[in-house]
């Protein structure tokens, strides 16, 4: 055991409490990680650019995709509700008598 007091966690500083660190070792920590990262990406042929413009890519085909899906809802609800709706009444009716 150290004889250094352990500092409570909720006295630590405001930026030491968001990065969980102290900032320089956080700092130094990042630079090497995106060193690494960056030069694993450089072989593989993958570059930054490429990683933005495919996600714009993504949200665009989610955004078109993914709305066109509420414009057919009203389609899909007047197309069932000719089968439900008729179910429903005659079940209704008989289950009255």
């Amino acid at each position: 055991m150290s004889d250094e007091p352990k500092r409570d966690v909720y006295h630590r500083p405001l930026l030491e409490r968001l990065l969980g660190d102290k900032p320089s070792g956080v700092i130094i920590r990042l630079v090497l990680m995106s060193l690494v990262v960056g030069f694993l990406m450089s072989v593989f042929g993958v570059s930054a650019r490429d990683i933005f413009e495919g996600t714009l890519e993504m949200f665009r085909n989610v955004l078109r995709d993914g709305l066109g899906v509420f414009g057919d809802i009203g389609t899909y609800i007047v197309t069932g509700a000719a089968l439900v709706l008729p179910i429903w009444l005659i079940l209704r009716l008989t289950k009255g008598r």
